[in-house]
């Protein structure tokens, strides 16, 4: 059994900043390219950022520059450091990896989310 707990959200003043995290643990062999995914209320859920095993990082437009996505392996962890808070960037924040249970399967988790509330 894998989980992915995430933690870190909560409510933020616009230009502020918060910084997620999100482990994974379980039976992992491998850990491979990890997400974040964000919903906002009456929206589909987007990609925000994605960073694979060789730490090669994807941005969408709307927060490339003002969101950084990084992980320890060491610790299974994923982070996503978001500064310069934007109202718009109010949603539930989902963590997704694809994870090596063995040699031979790999399986893409999500986390139960957290919420990011960006307002004065």
């Amino acid at each position: 059994q894998v989980q992915l707990v995430e933690s870190g959200g909560g409510l933020v003043q616009p230009g502020g900043s918060l910084r997620l995290s999100c482990a994974a643990s379980g039976r992992i062999f491998r850990l491979n390219t990890m997400a974040w995914y964000r919903q906002a209320p009456g929206k589909q859920r987007e990609l925000v950022a994605t960073i694979t095993s060789g730490i090669s990082n994807n941005y969408a437009d709307s927060v490339k520059g003002r969101f950084t996505i990084s992980r320890d392996n060491a610790k299974n962890t994923v982070y996503l450091q978001m500064n310069s808070l934007k109202p718009e960037d109010t949603a539930v924040y989902y963590c997704n990896a694809d994870i090596q249970i063995t040699r031979a399967a790999t399986i893409n988790y999500w986390g139960q989310g957290t919420q990011v509330t960006v307002s004065s």
